[in-house]
């Protein structure tokens, strides 16, 4: 029987808002409750952007509320099918296939958690985020203080504005490069420590690859604390490499969410298949089904 079956949903979900950022991104807020119970941090939906376009687009969650019944989407407009999902306002309805899927899985073990997110892959490290910010007092829509053992730490990069405005951090962090102060504010409130990275020198963003900024970070800690680390990476091809690298550098478990071209996105087309190394030899896995998110040395 198929992992999937029971758990993906078919819903004609309700356009809640729909905010603009430069760039032409958009965060959109969609009622759809059967999704918002079932989501996990890295589950991303198949949506029908308008009734003359038949493709559906896959997009990660940023966000889910299972008790109000929400989910979050941020997207970039690249073609016509997402040029046409921005044109979409409050109360008109769209048809959204999810949540679909492996998540991100972290680990007890390695409490120290390290998000990377490099533009379009920014949500899942949000959703991430919240979800461990919330862990340990059971809360599933977010709004909680951190808890717990978990310490994660979210570093963003794009090489346009940011999907949010930026502020300088007030959560002190060490093993930061002088200067790198700019933050997701949301991420603040919920006790979470984030920090940036562009090369389009942004204010109080550190002026590289959000990859050398880890590297900057990962740099500073001792063998003890670096037994606690765990990456979880989301974003373009080279950088999810780039992220295993450094993983592999350090020594240190590393989590990729993959971005491939789908056609069906539940495992029926094998349109997105990728090379897997197994304990058997290289394998074809799905992206939509058997990911997105993989084990990053299997892949890279």
């Amino acid at each position: 029987m198929s992992p999937a079956r029971g758990t993906i949903f078919i819903e004609q979900a309700r356009v809640l808002s729909q905010l603009a950022y430069d760039a032409e991104q958009f965060v959109l807020r969609l009622a759809a409750p059967k999704c918002a119970a079932h989501a996990e941090p890295g589950s991303f939906v198949h949506i029908t952007c308008d009734s003359s376009i038949p493709m559906r687009r896959p997009l990660s969650i940023m966000r889910a509320h299972a008790g109000a019944g929400w989910i979050e989407l941020l997207y970039k407009v690249v073609g016509a099918g997402l040029h046409a999902l921005a044109a979409r306002k409050t109360g008109d309805e769209l048809s959204v296939l999810g949540p679909i899927g492996r998540p991100f899985v972290p680990h007890a073990e390695r409490p120290r958690t390290l998000l990377l997110g490099g533009g379009v892959g920014i949500p899942p490290m949000v959703f991430l985020a919240e979800r461990l910010s919330a862990h340990h007092r059971g809360l599933r829509g977010g709004g909680a203080a951190l808890q717990g053992a978990w310490k994660p730490l979210v570093l963003m990069g794009s090489e346009v504005p940011f999907p949010f405005r930026t502020r300088p951090s007030k959560i002190i962090l060490s093993g930061m490069p002088m200067g790198t102060l700019a933050c997701m504010p949301l991420l603040e409130e919920w006790g979470v420590p984030c920090r940036l990275a562009s090369c389009n020198d942004f204010a109080g963003c550190f002026a590289g690859f959000v990859t050398e900024l880890a590297d900057v970070w990962l740099a500073s800690l001792g063998s003890a604390e670096l037994a606690e680390v765990e990456i979880f990476s989301c974003g373009p091809t080279p950088m999810l490499e780039a992220s295993a690298a450094l993983a592999r550098r350090y020594a240190v478990p590393c989590q990729v969410s993959l971005e491939e071209f789908m056609a069906c996105a539940v495992g029926g087309c094998a349109g997105c298949t990728v090379q897997v190394r197994t304990p058997e030899g290289p394998a074809m896995k799905r992206v939509c089904v058997d990911g997105p998110v993989f084990d990053a040395y299997t892949v890279f």
